[in-house]
């Protein structure tokens, strides 16, 4: 298989092995001939839409996601893949900073409770002027759409005819977007020869085989999400389980009852896993690996985690820009796998830098990561300022940790220097949350800071001026926020309120110190949430 890309690799699945399944939800199997019938029929609906603009989708995280990926490739469109979580004013910047014109999404969005969502994806500056709605079933409809209404369009699904591909695993062909340390989330380039590579290390770290079962819970279109539901399992050609919507005891039936072998979950959804109760019921004996990622793997969890199941924790540390760094393996002993981020990755070149851009060297290194290899992302989507920030002047890709590296490669996280919060393994911007907040007319001044907290890893907190001292609660706040469209996850947990934010030497707002302050104004809250 080597060159293929997942399109056609899904294709040859479907020839060998036409009826095994490939994707399982609690209420469906789709088999490799359903994926790629779907993946196809949406190929050719993109073939009868406007060609020159990449497409935007929007989808559950099950097969009909996929089938859209593979079917934006064999028609050359290059992908935005969106979360399917994200709020509509996410949705609407990430098309517009796309220039997107075609949006695959389904009917349960485009009909929902109001009818209007597409009306106001276009006051929100987006501009949809065609929709594919798909789903599970294979049924696709065309919409060419205005901002005041659509009409239908005739689709013939007979009109497509596999050839080649137009593109190859070298190319751009899919873009998804990550949460910068500034402004609005920004989309980075991929190409899936990255991901087809780090299937082939994940193969390695796991000792995978065509006889696993996977169960990826991690929003698909993002970095971990991409590798573990959409890269690796097509690569082995084994099902992937998965659900639209993450519920914890829903993950556990799964795992249960679909006798999964390897997991695929950010640190949070296994802590809840733990503090289950129907866990304590399962048999769950069949798992043999877990990847964590996304945040850091707490040891005494990870270590209470392979005491109930059998089953070695693994991570890969990296981002959805630099791809891996470093990974544990199965062969790895309980400390280097459950203490460290493990050894770095020999072909991604890794060096260490200091502050002032230099590398560090020396038995132990410590500073800013940057890698220069095959695993890394091209960057990001038309956007030369932050491309720069991220790139090192000769090239290398930097991460926004201080980590140490020791004589034997072994990799540990000490720091961070980006100014991310990361709850329940999403990064989530300081910066982007403060402006969202900011533009709040009861809101002079803001900063948002990661509260620790002991499922989650973290929390949002908004420490907030008011204007004229007037209240603003999270209640309030929260209600705001979506009537804007905003992602749920960018909702702060706790509001505090303050008459002034601490300042260092140079007029900048201190987000130590303001830490420390809601830190320890949130002791005598509850651990859900709060305002003061």
């Amino acid at each position: 298989m080597a060159g293929l890309s997942i399109s056609a690799i899904v294709r040859q699945w479907a020839a060998v092995q036409p009826l095994a399944p490939a994707f399982i939800t609690p209420s469906s199997r789709s088999s490799w001939s359903d994926y790629n019938d779907c993946a196809d029929l949406i190929a050719s609906a993109l073939t009868q839409t406007d060609q020159s603009n990449p497409v935007a989708i929007y989808l559950p995280d099950t097969m009909i996601f996929h089938a859209a990926l593979c079917g934006a490739f064999r028609a050359g469109r290059v992908s935005v893949g969106i979360g399917a979580r994200s709020g509509i004013a996410e949705v609407a910047h990430l098309m517009d900073q796309a220039n997107c014109r075609s949006l695959i999404t389904n009917r349960e969005v485009v009909d929902g409770a109001d009818g209007n969502w597409l009306s106001r994806l276009w006051n929100l500056g987006a501009e949809p002027r065609t929709v594919i709605i798909a789903d599970e079933t294979g049924d696709v409809e065309i919409r060419v759409t205005t901002r005041d209404g659509y009409d239908q369009i005739v689709f013939n699904k007979d009109w497509f005819a596999p050839m080649g591909e137009p593109f190859t695993i070298d190319d751009i062909s899919m873009l998804n977007c990550t949460s910068g340390t500034t402004g609005l989330p920004k989309l980075v380039c991929q190409h899936e020869a990255r991901w087809i590579e780090f299937s082939k290390h994940a193969v390695l770290a796991g000792h995978l085989t065509g006889a696993d079962i996977v169960c990826g819970v991690i929003p698909a279109p993002f970095g971990f999400g991409l590798w573990t539901s959409h890269f690796a399992p097509a690569f082995l050609g084994v099902p992937t389980v998965c659900m639209e919507r993450f519920s914890v005891d829903t993950m556990i039936e799964l795992l249960d009852l679909e006798r999964v072998t390897v997991l695929a979950c950010v640190s949070t959804q296994f802590k809840m896993l733990l503090r289950s109760e129907m866990a304590a019921k399962a048999d769950l004996g069949s798992l043999r690996v877990m990847f964590s990622g996304g945040e850091a793997v707490p040891f005494s969890e990870a270590l209470a985690f392979e005491k109930r199941t059998g089953a070695a924790v693994l991570q890969f540390y990296g981002s959805n820009e630099s791809g891996a760094v470093s990974y544990t393996t199965v062969d790895d002993d309980p400390e280097v796998r459950l203490k460290t981020c493990g050894h770095v990755i020999e072909e991604m070149n890794v060096k260490v830098f200091d502050d002032e851009g230099n590398e560090v060297k020396g038995r132990i290194r410590r500073g800013q990561p940057g890698v220069f290899g095959p695993l890394m992302s091209k960057g990001y989507w038309n956007d030369d300022e932050a491309n720069r920030e991220l790139r090192s002047p000769e090239g290398w890709v930097l991460l926004g940790d201080v980590v140490e590296i020791d004589e034997t490669g072994l990799v540990r996280v000490v720091g961070r220097k980006a100014d991310i919060i990361i709850r329940g393994g999403k990064n989530i911007s300081a910066v982007e949350v403060e402006e969202k907040i900011s533009s709040h007319p009861l809101v002079a001044m803001v900063s948002v800071v990661g509260i620790t907290d002991a499922i989650f890893g973290e929390k949002v907190c908004a420490v907030i001026v008011p204007q004229d001292g007037k209240v603003l609660t999270l209640s309030e706040l929260v209600a705001w926020l979506a009537d804007q469209g905003i992602t749920p996850e960018y909702f702060p947990e706790f509001v505090i309120t303050t008459d002034r934010l601490p300042t260092g030497s140079g007029g900048k707002i201190a987000k130590g110190e303001v830490r420390l302050f809601a830190e320890q104004r949130i002791r005598g809250l509850d651990d859900i949430g709060g305002e003061q």
